[in-house]
């Protein structure tokens, strides 16, 4: 019998982490913890969505809550590029820092100022690392070329294909592509060749996808990832719900991570 392979999945949430992406490494450590095995990150950059790398923080005083993203390059990027090839505008993570001390202590600060790149992904995914919740985690991104090429093939899907100057990741529609505006808004985008190694899935096709390459026992997810993928795409897998957390959608800043690792 093979060794259980544990997974989770999840886009870049936040330059701290978001506290449901804590409650769900926390889960699968306490289940390898019983059952034994590897546990898998399948990292999501392919995302798009700048939201989805809004920070949550609460003020040390007040207590009130600010919402803090990363600044990009251009609206181009802002709206449309992948997560793994939007860029960071010059001078954000001077400013943060002069912003952080209002909402954390040093050693967090100091975290944040040790972290150099400027991609969005990959600066989220260090500060996961340095925080020590990524200790012993192996960790797979969609945007991998390698990943890529070895999934099966899926019916919906987006390709990373070049506009207005940038890598975007348009919505294939058959004969065109099209990237979401906002609302009930759509700019169409000629068709143009890709490879494998261009695709990403939707939401839909995304377990499928995933599960194709990674070949998990089990996988954890919040209760609302549950209602939505497709199950029947990956029968085999023994669907895990997260640990409770409260305050979901804020920021987790304790430097606890390296205990669990």
């Amino acid at each position: 019998m093979s060794s259980p392979i544990i997974c989770f999945g999840q886009q870049p949430c936040g330059f701290f982490p978001k506290r449901f992406l804590v409650a769900k490494i926390t889960a699968a450590r306490k289940l390898q913890a019983q059952i034994g095995g590897e546990i898998v990150f399948f990292y999501h950059d392919s995302d798009h969505d700048p939201r989805e790398t809004r920070t949550i923080l609460r003020h040390r005083t007040t207590n009130e809550e600010a919402k803090l993203n990363f600044t990009f390059e251009n609206k181009t990027q802002r709206k449309f590029s992948p997560l793994y090839l939007k860029r960071i505008e010059s001078g954000w993570h001077e400013k943060t820092i002069l912003q952080l001390p209002n909402y954390l202590d040093h050693p967090q600060i100091d975290l944040f100022k040790s972290v150099t790149t400027n991609i969005v992904s990959d600066f989220c995914l260090e500060m996961y690392r340095l925080m020590g919740f990524l200790n012993g985690i192996k960790v797979l991104k969609s945007s991998s070329a390698e990943f890529r090429r070895e999934a099966c093939d899926i019916k919906e899907f987006y390709v990373d294909i070049e506009h207005d100057g940038e890598i975007v990741r348009a919505r294939f529609a058959g004969d065109h592509f099209t990237l979401h505006e906002g609302g009930d808004k759509f700019l169409k985008l000629p068709m143009t060749t890709y490879s494998k190694e261009q695709i990403s899935p939707t939401r839909d096709s995304r377990l499928g996808w995933m599960q194709s390459v990674i070949k998990c026992t089990h996988y954890v997810s919040g209760a609302g990832e549950q209602n939505y993928i497709r199950k029947q795409d990956a029968p085999e897998i023994e669907y895990v719900t997260r640990d409770e957390i409260d305050r979901v959608d804020e920021a987790y800043t304790n430097l606890d991570g390296a205990q669990n690792g």
